[in-house]
Formats: C-alpha cells, sequence, structure tokens
C-alpha cells in the first residue's frame, strides 16, 4: 500500500496549485485526479477568467488577491509560461449597484488605484461598450485576465519537477480517516494508498466527496460563449477592450473579456450565477440556441458591435456555498487528518495560487498567517 505525506485529491486549480506548493516544500506528495491533465470537464477550463483587486463580494478577499497577484508573477517566472494579460477592467452598473458600490468600498477600504467614470467618459475610453446615461464605471488597470488551462498546467509542472507523483485518470472512490491519528487511506479505481493528511480540492464533486462537512453545496451549469465582432476583432483586443462586469438594475450580472488569440479566439462573455442546478454527472453539455439567442440579445443593448457570428458555446461549472464565499480549512470533523478547498462559488480562479499556498498551510502546520476566518466551514453555525 503506497504512503505518501499529504494525498491531494483533485487536480484542478485548486489541486494542482496546492500539490506545487507541497512539493516546493519538500512533502512528498500524491496527486489523483479523475480526468487527465488540465481537462474542461470541470470549472477550471474557457481559455480566461477574470482578476481583479477591488473586490465587491468583500474587502476581506483584497489581501489575498494582492498576495495571488505576487503568485502568479512567479508562477510565469518560475514555468516560463504567459499566464496573465493586465488589460484593465470596469465595473459598470447603477451608481448603488453591488458591483459598482462594493468595488468601491474595496477599492477605498484598502487604497487601491482606480478611477470612477461616468457614462459618457466610459463610452469615451472603450468605444466597445454603451452604457446607459445613468450608469457608471469603476475603471481598475490592474485588472485583468489569467488563463486558466495554462494555470494548471504550469502548477502540475512544478509539482513534477519538485518531485510530486501525480496520476490522472484515477477516480477516487472513497477515503477514510484512519483511527488513533494514524492519517488517511484513500481508495481509488486502481489502487488504495496512505498518507498523513489529506486536501481535498474536488471543485463541482465536492457534494460527493465531501458529505459529511455540513456545508450544503450546490452545483450549477453555466455557459460560456465566445463571439466574433461584427467588424471583427480589432476594436476588441486587449490594448482596446478592457475585462468587464456589468450589473443591471435588476442585479443580472453579466461579464466579458477582449478578444484573445488562439482556440479561445472572439470575445468571451457569460452570465454570472444565471445557471442551472446539476451535477457533473447529468450537467447538460449541449448549449442550446435559445440560450445563445437570449446572451446575444441581453450583449446587443450593452456591446452593439459583440453578437456577432457565435463561434462557440461551452458549459462549465459553479459550486456555490449558500453564503457565496469560500470553504476553505481543516475539515471540522477530521481536523488532525483532512483539509477541505471547495465552494468557490464562481469567483475562486483568480485566488488559484493563494488558495494553493493556504492549503498548503493548512495541511502541514494546522494554520495560516493568511486571513481565512470567512472561509470557516462552520460559520453558519456560530452565533
Amino acid at each position: 500500500m503506497p504512503s505518501f505525506d499529504v494525498i491531494v485529491i483533485g487536480l484542478g486549480g485548486m489541486g494542482s496549485a496546492t500539490a506545487a506548493h507541497l512539493a516546493a516544500r519538500g512533502t512528498r506528495v500524491l496527486g489523483i485526479e479523475k480526468h487527465g491533465p488540465a481537462h474542461n470537464r470541470g470549472s477550471s477550463h474557457g481559455g480566461s477568467r477574470i482578476i481583479r483587486q477591488s473586490y465587491f463580494e468583500d474587502p476581506a478577499y483584497v489581501p489575498l488577491l494582492l498576495r495571488s497577484y505576487e503568485l502568479f508573477a512567479k508562477l510565469e517566472q518560475d514555468s516560463g509560461r504567459t499566464i496573465s494579460t493586465l488589460c484593465g477592467g470596469v465595473m459598470l452598473g447603477p451608481p448603488g449597484s453591488r458591483t459598482v458600490a462594493g468595488s468601491l468600498r474595496s477599492a477605498r477600504q484598502w487604497d487601491l488605484p482606480h478611477e470612477m467614470l461616468d457614462a459618457k467618459e466610459i463610452r469615451r475610453r472603450f468605444p466597445t461598450l454603451a452604457p446607459r446615461d445613468d450608469e457608471v464605471g469603476l475603471y481598475e488597470a490592474r485588472a485583468g485576465l489569467v488563463r486558466p488551462e495554462t494555470t494548471v498546467t504550469a502548477h502540475l509542472q512544478l509539482a513534477l519537477q519538485a518531485g510530486a507523483d501525480l496520476h490522472f485518470e484515477e477516480p477516487v472512490t472513497r477515503w477514510d480517516v484512519l483511527p488513533g491519528g494514524a492519517g488517511v487511506r484513500v481508495h481509488t479505481a486502481e489502487d488504495v494508498y496512505t498518507a498523513g493528511h489529506l486536501v481535498v480540492c474536488p471543485g463541482a464533486w465536492a457534494p460527493s466527496l465531501l458529505a459529511d462537512l455540513g456545508v450544503e453545496l450546490t452545483v450549477e451549469r453555466q455557459i460560456m460563449y465566445w463571439f466574433h465582432p461584427r467588424g471583427g476583432t480589432e476594436p476588441f483586443t486587449p490594448d482596446r477592450h478592457p475585462i468587464y462586469i456589468w450589473e443591471d438594475a435588476d442585479a443580472t450580472q453579466v461579464y466579458g473579456f477582449p478578444a484573445l488569440e488562439g482556440p479561445d479566439g472572439g470575445a468571451k462573455v457569460a452570465f454570472f450565477r444565471r445557471g442551472t442546478v446539476c451535477t457533473p454527472d447529468t450537467i447538460e453539455r449541449t448549449v442550446h440556441d435559445e440560450e445563445t439567442a437570449a446572451m446575444a440579445a441581453h450583449m446587443a443593448e450593452r456591446i452593439p458591435d459583440l453578437p456577432g457570428r457565435l463561434r462557440k458555446a461551452v458549459a462549465c461549472m459553479y459550486t456555490n456555498s449558500p453564503d457565496e464565499h469560500f470553504v476553505l480549512a481543516r475539515h471540522p470533523a477530521h481536523p488532525d487528518s483532512v483539509t477541505v478547498a471547495c465552494g468557490f462559488s464562481g469567483h475562486g480562479f483568480k485566488f488559484v495560487p493563494v488558495v494553493g499556498e493556504i492549503a498548503a498551510d493548512l495541511a502541514l502546520n494546522g494554520a495560516t498567517e493568511h486571513p481565512i476566518g470567512l472561509f470557516d466551514p462552520l460559520r453558519g453555525a456560530h452565533p
């Protein structure tokens, strides 16, 4: 029965980063993944993910974002891969909307560089965008995008170089905590492994692999669309078109990217939190014409040249916690043996490298210097 210091279940965004951080500290690591490396069956795919610092979700995330930016830069340097593009970003909507007011709150609390733009100034700077006269935007020059598949690949590369043992196409069937503080046992379709500690980074498989966590996690199907803009992609290149999150008066949010080169070319756009409940086994991978038409109609009022020819549409998954904050801690039922990183609720990828650092801290030391009180799985049980 092979034995390790730490086993990491799941090698998507969070798991690959955790394996890399653990291996870099000289830990004997086994990483186990149900699918292949940097696959497209979960949540860490789609060519691009937004990064930003003026965080409307909660100012408590900002210190983690600042560290994540540092670690993304280090990951690029260590792996020799291009991962991030800081093209700037605009958070648009009515002045009192969560997207605008929340971003401004974080920017002011943490003294982050930003500008407040009225609709006329937004249209002048970014002619692709057509906000209504009563909409405003917070512009952040340090916002941009990271490439999820490249990020995962880079972390896997560094984990292997540091001596990690990584297994792919090997589904985990169950895991057990051994009696007497003797560690954990992990059963897969191929073998049984033991370790002193287990880190579970299951993505959309969290409801089944972490059934005893005590957190009600809901998996939702989301759709990403890539359009070839009318008139071509030149006005939508990263040097001219920012990332954006755009909130309507009814709180509907949509987000989008500049047009990128390669297989994920075209300008990508998606609704934020407008999904349907699913599981990884039941998700509808086919995107239907009426779904594409609804997205095109929504964007035609905001970016008139965007809904040109559809290049592709792909489904992915969010794994949502009840309050949409992460779950990142020692397992409350197995605090000596298991660390969990899950429930990233559709806004986790920008934190991938710092989550890996935190999960490694928790696995090896039982604590971290990073502020993670917001992510306590028992937070709903506290008065």
